[in-house]
């Protein structure tokens, strides 16, 4: 898939998972031949809460609207350098996808990640018809060559 820019009218920005906009985050869906390649959000948020200190789950909002979610992870002190900074989710909410917001959400990520100090990003996916790998190497990460638990370790550099 490849993701034409955000109209520039649009502000889409990433916010903390708050009670206020939960809800919205829960009802993020992708489409359903995506199901397959990445959990539902709130799946994401039991695992962020069981990772709090590492992890950086953000909802994507276009105004008042919920568009999209991402989950990073940072955890400097692992002990595998692939996986001290990584982008765990990406949901684009079905109807907003082809926009260009799972572009922006993840160099929202990406500039988390350098704020934080981090030269490098991972991200996995499982391989497939549908699967996300082409939005991922169109976005620069390349493939390590790495398969872990059946999914392809994809980085980046951070330049």
């Amino acid at each position: 898939m490849t993701d034409s820019p955000v109209s520039p009218a649009t502000t889409p920005r990433l916010v903390e998972i708050t009670d206020d906009n939960f809800q919205a985050a829960h009802r993020i869906r992708v489409r359903e031949d995506q199901d397959q390649y990445v959990a539902p959000v709130l799946y994401s948020l039991a695992q962020a809460y069981t990772n709090r200190d590492t992890a950086w789950p953000r909802l994507l909002m276009d105004g008042d609207e919920a568009v999209g979610f991402i989950m990073a992870r940072f955890a400097p002190d692992d002990d595998d350098p692939d996986f001290r900074a990584e982008i765990w989710r990406l949901n684009i909410a079905e109807k907003h996808q082809g926009r260009g917001y799972g572009r922006h959400a993840v160099e929202g990520a990406l500039a988390e990640a350098r704020s934080r100090g981090f030269s490098r990003v991972s991200v996995t996916w499982v391989p497939g018809e549908g699967s996300p790998e082409g939005f991922y190497l169109g976005l620069g990460f390349r493939r390590t060559g790495r398969v872990e638990d059946g999914e392809i370790v994809g980085v980046i550099d951070l330049d």
